[in-house]
């Protein structure tokens, strides 16, 4: 299995618990309203860190790859797959809050 495959499956799931939180939730238009400039402003930041700090530790030596199981794509020497990782937790997070976590006011 290669690192896309995997990373494609992390997404898949994120997703499919997010449209399963939206949809549960009794005012779905509010919760995507609510949520997409936080989530996206830390999605951003995410991005970069990755960037930066995944960069660093490679060029480190911290860790490496087998070149076999990447698509070739990277963003320095980060491979692209490397950033599924964190979108796909910033999508969990809020999907499974939503799911599992305390109702507020806005949400009941």
């Amino acid at each position: 299995m290669t690192y896309l495959w995997l990373s494609l499956a992390f997404l898949g799931v994120s997703v499919v618990l997010l449209a399963a939180a939206v949809r549960a939730a009794p005012n779905p238009r509010a919760v995507l309203t609510r949520w997409w400039r936080p989530v996206a402003c830390a999605g951003g930041v995410l991005i970069i860190l990755t960037a930066v700090f995944d960069n660093v530790m490679i060029h480190a030596g911290l860790m490496a790859y087998a070149q076999s199981t990447l698509s070739g794509l990277a963003v320095g020497l980060a491979p692209v797959e490397d950033f599924a990782y964190p979108i796909a937790g910033l999508i969990l997070l809020p999907a499974l809050w939503h799911l599992f976590g305390r109702r507020g006011k806005d949400d009941r």
